[in-house]
């Protein structure tokens, strides 16, 4: 199987290649050149099991195809179970149980893994551009750090994310930087853009992404949206619908990416924030990328999302687009309001995330869904303590892996939102490097 850019301007790529690149020559984003049916209905294993089931035929050319089943193995090494709530039929995909508490963290460890085996011994060291809006940084940087042959360079907004996440973001030192940039997370992303795409800082500067652009982080997603809904298949005889709070769209395109491949998938839907750049599309608007507006749940402050590429690469117009997901704006009024109510009416606490999800599950019940839904929580409550805990009342303990990185030292460098500055440095990283 052979990957082409969303835009058709580069060649058939093999996944090795693919990967290693992050983005594509012409700026677009890899896809496969079909999505492949699973041979056979998923088995009742382990999460790093399906994850080995769905990633194969992706990975049946590569060079990395005989230590697939290790590679899945280490990344999934954690589960992401299903949760019954309260109300009938109605489920949280809990996907924070990794080391970083936050859905990414399965993504990131499978691409550094894959990233380091495919890695010649004598190959000079690559950095990793990442762009993140609170969450991917962090998982990103635990999972390349101290990892030989690799630097990291995180790009986040300044003032923008929690001070947990922030402190999460510049907290590993050795081979990984945390920049904070002055500007919101589009800024970010453009300047990563602009560095990947740059093919005379890249004959200088070995450079690739960890960003939900990279086929290392959407194709492993779509492992835990399979996994769950044939857990769910296996026990009720009927599929899982989903509620994907989604940002950048990466997390949503898995979804889909599972549910293609024939995973017991239902329906999906999209749960934003009052950045609603999707939802107006999806209601029928034409698709324009709206300035970014900060809000309770920051993660998901996304303008410009920049998997948008892959949903209309996949589909044949915006009819069948629009007709195949549905999203839904949650305000901030309506994350407090939601998070304030959850430990009663669903038995739990959310994140401001997970908070859209579980209002957009009230809209369907308020219609009269009454088909079962999993809502995706994409991370753990505690990373957004100053929010989450004055609305519950009470102390929201962060997980052990998560308190002891909140326990370490933690600094980030400014940086103004200008891809000049940002060349040099990465330039002046490889010379320094080099020494």
């Amino acid at each position: 199987m052979n990957f082409l850019s969303t835009r058709g301007q580069t060649a058939p790529t093999p996944i090795d290649a693919a990967l290693a690149a992050g983005l594509a020559p012409d700026g677009g984003l890899y896809v496969p050149e079909s999505i492949p049916l699973l041979a056979q209905p998923l088995a009742a294993g382990s999460l790093a099991e399906t994850a080995h089931t769905v990633l194969a035929p992706y990975f049946a050319q590569s060079a990395l195809r005989g230590r697939l089943g290790e590679l899945c193995a280490q990344a999934f090494s954690f589960d992401a179970p299903l949760r019954a709530l309260s109300p009938p039929d109605s489920w949280l995909l809990e996907l924070f149980h990794g080391p970083t508490a936050a859905f990414k963290d399965y993504a990131a460890r499978f691409l550094a893994a894959a990233l380091a085996g495919l890695r010649a011994a004598d190959a000079p060291d690559t950095t990793i551009v990442v762009a993140t809006s609170g969450d991917t940084g962090a998982a990103v940087a635990a999972a390349f750090h101290r990892r030989p042959g690799f630097r990291v360079l995180i790009l986040y907004p300044d003032g923008r994310v929690s001070p947990r996440q922030a402190h999460g973001l510049g907290c590993w030192g050795d081979n990984v930087q945390a920049l904070r940039v002055d500007g919101d997370f589009d800024a970010c992303q453009r300047l990563a853009k602009q560095a990947l795409s740059d093919e005379a800082l890249r004959a200088q500067v070995p450079l690739s992404s960890a960003n939900s652009i990279s086929l290392g982080r959407l194709l492993p997603q779509a492992a835990y949206y399979a996994h769950a809904a044939a857990q769910y298949y296996a026990g009720h005889g009927e599929p899982l619908n989903f509620i994907v709070p989604t940002g950048n769209l990466g997390n949503a395109c898995a979804a889909l990416v599972a549910k293609r491949m024939g995973a017991p998938v239902g329906e999906l839907r999209l749960a934003t924030n009052a950045n609603d750049t999707l939802p107006r599309y999806f209601a029928g608007a034409d698709y324009a990328a709206q300035p970014t507006r900060a809000t309770l749940a920051n993660a998901m402050d996304v303008g410009a999302p920049s998997n948008f590429e892959r949903l209309r690469h996949w589909h044949r117009d915006d009819a069948e687009l629009r007709a195949a997901i549905q999203a839904e704006g949650v305000d901030d009024a309506a994350i407090v309001d939601t998070i304030r109510a959850a430990p009663s009416r669903y038995g739990i606490v959310p994140c401001p995330h997970t908070a859209t999800g579980l209002r957009a599950l009230e809209t369907l019940r308020a219609q009269g869904d009454e088909r079962p839904w999993a809502v995706a929580a994409t991370a753990h409550p505690s990373k957004f303590d100053s929010i989450v805990e004055p609305l519950v009342g009470h102390a929201v303990e962060p997980p052990p892996a998560l308190a002891a990185s909140l326990a370490r030292p933690a600094s980030a460098e400014p940086i103004a939102a200008d891809y000049a500055l940002l060349r040099e440095r990465l330039l002046a990283d490889a010379v320094a490097a080099a020494l």
